[in-house]
């Protein structure tokens, strides 16, 4: 409830889980000191919600922001597929099934187990699944009957437990959930691991699998935020994750997150606002305590129907199709989220893509656009040449626009540019034979900050074209830019003639000073 996600669902997730098996596995056995192993997990997730909560009570929560349209859509199918690729247990009725996540090792599982296919499961898990999906897409096509998708995950689960317990002597095949027992677990305030050798360990593993959950939940939460058009608070996130797994830590829970699968149900059930988390946790409780026996021969194939169903909308292809026709790189960011997740792990995939969002940031940055403006005719409007094919050159003017701020990281690179600009216009000019290049001016609307290098630029760049006889002028300049070119001296050293409010007047005032001289 603390948190800003409508339609996040939290829980156990099974990166988390692995990553914390396996970092306590290794040092303290389950089977040899299962108290000792439930301390550490306890102690781990109580500094895993420590940690998510100081993220967020420092407004760390801009680092969401890294994760980008494109990252999500990668990242959403990936999970998709890997889901659903583990619900092929359950589906196809394997006992022995691998407890990893990538694409390879669980169908070589898969493969591998075949010998323990169940015909009668696949029938079942079949059958029910194109029952699900086609009251989805009823519901799809038929907005006002969207009760039969809600409704039809829990009528499966009802008629499937109805079948199997009528045909059990002859449905041994079909694996069933058993025997759950019912009541509610211990308070584990007292089994914290505050002290001793093992506190390092706990700390190290709460940390990683608290980044690991909260970086999951928090792209769960922005690709259903992104599906229904709202925003998600990164800080409110980190804290109400935080704070649940500090508290979970005290109730005998271990790191939970938002939950792909979950919130897939839950969003396909039609949750709308965060007020399912409290039905769920309601409905959970209430079948803890007194429904657990009912559970007894529900099949596990219609678990597996049920998710699959759930996350196999998810997989936007088109999206990922629309990427490639308007911007490869991002096309490239949501290949690398898609294959990382599938291929390595969901967290580093999701590293992998954010890695390249980071690269195309500072691509823009270091090596920002430039382009060469023209006039539009009758007009005081200037625009880019190469995309206006009506805009003409103003004679003995060399017009630029930098579409960038200007900064350490681009400032000799925007030298250079500008001056291979200024070389290529004067060649222009003397194999045209048109009047020479007298004026540079360039167009800073766009330059919406500067720093010291950005005006040793103009400071340096004022003197290179002074030796060529060149002028320049700067036009339309930010105010916060105008300041630091006032505070810097650059505005005396460009004279008079040296800023200008737009292109227009700067063209059509130096123009007329050149017409008045004799």
């Amino acid at each position: 409830m603390l948190g800003s996600s409508r339609h996040l669902a939290v829980g156990p997730v099974s990166i988390a889980s692995l990553v914390m098996g396996t970092m306590l596995g290794e040092a303290v056995s389950a089977a040899d000191e299962p108290i000792l192993y439930l301390k550490l997990a306890f102690t781990s997730t109580f500094f895993a919600g420590v940690f998510q909560a100081s993220l967020g009570l420092l407004r760390l929560g801009f680092v969401i922001d890294f994760l980008s349209k494109a990252t999500l859509i990668g990242f959403t199918a990936g999970a998709a597929v890997i889901v659903s690729l583990q619900q092929l247990k359950g589906l196809l009725g394997i006992v022995h099934f691998t407890n990893m996540m990538q694409i390879v090792p669980v169908l070589s599982s898969v493969l591998k187990h075949r010998a323990e296919w169940s015909w009668e499961t696949i029938l079942m898990g079949i059958s029910f699944l194109f029952l699900l999906l086609t009251a989805k897409h009823i519901s799809a096509r038929k907005p006002n009957l969207f009760w039969i998708s809600a409704a039809a995950p829990l009528t499966s689960v009802i008629l499937s437990t109805i079948i199997v317990f009528a045909i059990k002597p002859t449905a041994r095949q079909i694996q069933i959930i058993g025997y759950l027992p019912k009541g509610l677990n211990r308070p584990s305030l007292n089994m914290l691991y505050l002290s001793g050798p093992y506190l390092a360990l706990a700390i190290k593993t709460g940390i990683i699998t608290g980044i690991l959950s909260l970086t999951e939940g928090i792209a769960v939460g922005r690709t259903f935020a992104t599906l229904n058009n709202y925003q998600v608070d990164g800080n409110k996130e980190m804290m109400a994750v935080g704070l649940m797994n500090m508290a979970g830590s005290c109730s005998s829970c271990y790191v939970t997150t938002g939950s792909f699968s979950r919130s897939a149900v839950n969003y396909n059930a039609g949750a709308q606002t965060a007020v399912s988390n409290i039905i769920m946790a309601t409905a959970v409780l209430v079948t803890l305590m007194f429904l657990m026996p009912l559970f007894y021969y529900t099949p596990n194939v219609i678990l597996a129907a049920i998710i699959i169903t759930a996350v196999i909308g998810l997989i936007d292809y088109q999206a990922a199709l629309r990427l490639w026709k308007l911007d490869k790189l991002d096309f490239i960011t949501c290949l690398c989220s898609f294959f990382g997740v599938l291929f390595i792990s969901v967290p580093l995939g999701l590293a992998i893509a954010v890695g390249i969002s980071v690269f195309k940031i500072l691509l823009h940055v270091t090596r920002p656009n430039t382009m060469v403006l023209g006039n539009i005719p009758a007009t005081q409007i200037y625009q880019n040449l190469s995309r206006y094919r009506e805009a003409l050159r103003a004679p003995s003017f060399l017009i630029l626009a930098i579409e960038s701020p200007i900064y350490f990281a681009n400032s000799t690179y925007l030298q250079e540019r500008i001056l291979r600009w200024v070389r290529k216009e004067e060649e222009r000019v003397k194999a045209s034979s048109e009047s020479p290049l007298k004026c540079i001016i360039l167009d800073m609307t766009a330059v919406t900050a500067i720093d010291t290098s950005g005006l040793e630029l103009l400071h340096e760049l004022r003197k290179m074209l002074d030796r060529k006889q060149l002028q320049l002028v700067l036009a339309n300049p930010a105010g916060n830019v105008m300041e630091k070119l006032h505070q810097s001296k650059v505005l005396e050293s460009l004279g008079m003639q040296g800023v200008y409010l737009t292109v227009g007047e700067a063209v059509a005032d130096i123009s007329s000073l050149w017409k008045a001289q004799p």
